[in-house]
């Protein structure tokens, strides 16, 4: 953990340059708006460390697998979301020496990048070898309010030097994964054209036929004026720029506004991307960067309106939640079903970006509650979409029948190639099961199993029941071979979380064919008939929830993560020494799966998603057991550690986890930011505050509130939409307050007392004093 970054309330602030931690700020200060983002690289050459990044939302290549042994099942590519044309670029040379930090001397640098109105400033003063003195600015953004739209403002002064500035903004196209199985380049090049005042670039994948064009313009003014010279066009191998040189006299300013449009092929037509691109970036261009920033400011201001979380009292809290919100809200915007929400978001390519359990388990909760409905509809439409790519999984595998969902994709078939993961982690179909039940639960949204839930939640039910099997000795359905949400663990039998979430997916199937059936019986026919429902399989459905095997220690009153979990020695991770971790990169894979090591909640998972099912005090007993030997050492850990932290009153555990799942990427607690930042998990630090401090729950149709106070905060407040309601939840140890903003009541309890806040009204109710 290394904490360099100032600590703001809405600002991520570097006040010096360091090249080791070049690519961690990179990923730290990314910018997108769901259709398209990247990492915080310089625009001007840079040759010390770095990670080159820009994405297309939705823009995916199929990597062969590349694995040391193939086994049968294993998918033939893993999809990785593509480094895109690099569109930032704007190269400086001062009398013929290019400018490049790696080989000057820099002060005064400093990096911001400002959450609240969108935008990444940087400044510095650099010295070449040759003596020669610069100061720069920039600032950067990727539109909100146009979603193709990218622009800069780049301004240098010559501080003790008269000469040559030569001033080159282009776009490259040839750029590849750091992550390619084979090193391989993933574009080919279609057309280009250069002018003297900006270009355009066209190219597409070598497989898949994905078009990406990006064209750009740019204006110079020296000293306010507009330069008066005409530029050289450049064509290279996919890359086209424009340079202008520039004689100076020490103090002028030279200020290079730089406006891109990159569109897809996923939205436009092939003969229509070159034309599509020019006209956007044309009414960019004559809109002009101020008012560009006033729209970037604007959209921002309605995205901060419907989410943000004030926390007085506490900075460093303040300033981390609302990083996790700014990068949620760059990363997805519901706009599109066919695009999900990749594990690094816009800010780096690991995990190939594609859609993991992750989006179910973590996101949907955030957009629940801070968007309108239609958007965590979307999520879940997009799996919809995906039903018959999970079946043939399932059918890859030998099943007969049922769906298995995908560990990892991009277009509903599997791409992961680790065995353990592939063919093992198989809880994910629970997750998807889940956030149809979160979402009708919180929404009431009960059409939704008509038109779209029931046939997923039918078909991973027979999936289970295939996947289990009856032992006649036990008496009982068991489940072997799997990997539980802990990943430190690899085939192991009955991981209690997977069996329970298994048997929790077919009862509430069941629910849902109940309510269809008594509420919506035509469509019950046409499903049941659809579906090929039989009666036998729901029979044998309840007998599985009857008979599902679930570990336990009696003597300690815990479910056991899997059979034979007390075997290993038991170790908590206080007892460790410091070099040890993190595990992931200090010990072999061996010693990790040997070791009781925990790297993520696995029985707790299931008893934050399954809460209602389960008293306190089991919750605590699994809690004071599991939590001493969890390592968090993913990104989804903490979260789900703070939330029952609050629920039990571990008032300094409660604020460590959330302050670990907050600061994760700001700190890099886990050594791993440089790869990009953790934007799923970003979603389990807003629950960790909304489902955890403020002890949000929906149950039979009302709103939940049990706010508590970590004792670290005078107070905090948040926003929530239920059913229509915006409602914003102010929270001090002496009362809980919530403002309907809007028209339409709401049902809510708070601490056991129910009340109703009508239309632009607001309550008041006794403080968080009385938890935690």
């Amino acid at each position: 953990m290394k904490q360099y970054l100032k600590i703001d309330e809405w600002s991520i602030i570097e006040e010096s340059f360091d090249p080791q931690t070049q690519e961690i700020s990179e990923s730290v200060f990314s910018l997108g708006n769901g259709y398209m983002g990247g990492r915080a690289n310089f625009e001007e050459k840079y040759s010390g460390p770095s990670l080159q990044g820009s994405y297309m939302a939705g823009v995916y290549y199929p990597d062969k697998t590349r694995v040391g042994w193939w086994k049968n099942g294993y998918p033939e590519y893993f999809a990785k979301v593509l480094n895109s044309t690099n569109w930032i670029g704007i190269n400086i040379d001062i009398d013929g020496v290019p400018l490049d930090l790696a080989a000057c001397t820099v002060s005064k640098f400093r990096r911001v990048l400002n959450m609240k109105g969108g935008t990444l400033f940087r400044s510095f003063t650099a010295t070449t070898a040759e003596g020669k003195e610069v100061q720069v600015e920039s600032i950067r953004m990727v539109s909100m309010a146009r979603r193709e739209i990218g622009a800069i403002r780049y301004s240098i002064i010559p501080v003790n030097f008269a000469g040559v500035l030569t001033v080159t903004p282009y776009l490259d196209g040839d750029i590849k994964n750091k992550d390619s199985n084979y090193d391989e380049k993933f574009w080919n090049e279609v057309e280009k054209q250069a002018n003297p005042d900006g270009g355009h670039l066209t190219l597409k994948t070598k497989k898949l036929d994905f078009h990406v064009t990006s064209a750009y313009l740019f204006d110079i003014l020296v000293n306010g004026e507009t330069f008066a010279g005409e530029a050289e066009a450049i064509q290279q191998e996919k890359y086209v720029g424009s340079k202008a040189n520039l004689t100076v006299q020490a103090g002028d300013q030279v200020v290079i506004y730089k406006y891109a449009a990159n569109v897809t092929s996923r939205n436009y037509g092939l003969g229509q991307l070159v034309d599509a691109a020019h006209t956007l970036l044309q009414s960019a261009r004559e809109a002009g960067f101020v008012e560009l920033l006033t729209e970037q400011a604007e959209a921002w201001k309605e995205k901060w309106k419907e989410s943000d979380i004030i926390i007085e009292g506490d900075v460093s809290a303040q300033q981390a939640i609302r990083f996790n919100i700014f990068q949620l809200n760059q990363t997805y915007t519901g706009e599109d079903d066919r695009l999900n929400i990749g594990p690094k978001g816009f800010t780096g390519e690991k995990y190939g970006g594609s859609t993991y359990w992750d989006t179910e388990a973590y996101c949907v909760p955030f957009y629940l509650s801070t968007a309108d409905s239609t958007i965590a509809r979307n999520l879940l439409i997009y799996r919809y979409k995906h039903l018959e790519k999970a079946k043939e999984n399932a059918r890859k595998l030998g099943f007969k029948k049922g769906a298995l969902y995908p560990m990892v994709t991009m277009n509903g078939e599997e791409c992961h190639n680790e065995w353990e993961i592939t063919f093992e982690e198989i809880h994910r179909n629970g997750a998807i099961a889940y956030a149809i039940y979160n979402y009708v639960n919180y929404t009431g949204d009960k059409a939704y199993l008509g038109q779209y839930g029931l046939e997923v939640l039918v078909e991973i039910s027979r999936f289970w029941e295939e996947r289990v099997h009856y032992v006649p000795h036990k008496d009982k359905y068991v489940m072997l071979g799997v990997t539980g949400p802990n990943e430190y663990e690899n085939n192991v039998n009955n991981n209690w979380y997977t069996n329970r979430i298994a048997a929790w997916t077919m009862e509430y199937t069941l629910e849902a064919l109940a309510y269809l059936q008594e509420n919506e019986s035509a469509r019950y026919a046409e499903l049941v008939d659809k579906l090929g429902l039989l009666k036998n399989e729901t029979a044998q459905w309840n007998e599985i929830i009857a008979k599902m095997y679930y570990p336990a220690d009696e003597e300690r009153g815990i479910f056991l993560q899997q059979d034979g979990f007390l075997d290993k020695e038991l170790i908590q991770v206080k007892d460790l020494q410091p070099e040890n971790l993190p595990l992931n990169q200090k010990w072999s894979w061996d010693r990790i799966l040997r070791s009781c090591f925990i790297k993520q909640a696995d029985v707790l998972q299931g008893l934050y998603f399954l809460g209602d099912r389960y008293d306190l005090d089991t919750k605590k007993r699994n809690f004071d057991f599991y939590e001493p030997i969890t390592v968090h050492e993913s990104s989804l850990s903490p979260c789900i550690h703070a939330i029952l932290a609050c629920e039990l009153g571990y008032k300094d555990k409660a604020y460590e986890m959330y302050l670990r799942t907050s600061r994760l990427d700001l700190d890099n607690y886990n050594n791993d930011t440089e790869d990009g930042c953790h934007s799923t998990s970003m979603a389990g630090t807003w629950m960790s505050i909304v489902h955890g401090f403020g002890g949000l729950r929906v149950q039979a149709d009302r709103l939940i509130l049990k706010p508590s106070n970590p004792g670290h905060w005078t107070s905090y407040s948040f926003k929530i939409m239920f059913r229509g309601s915006r409602l914003q939840v102010n929270v001090t140890d002496a009362q809980v307050t919530v403002v309907n903003e809007t028209n339409i009541p709401a049902s809510i309890t708070i601490h056991g007392k129910e009340y109703t806040v009508n239309g632009l009204s607001s309550i008041t109710a006794e403080g968080s004093s009385v938890a935690v």
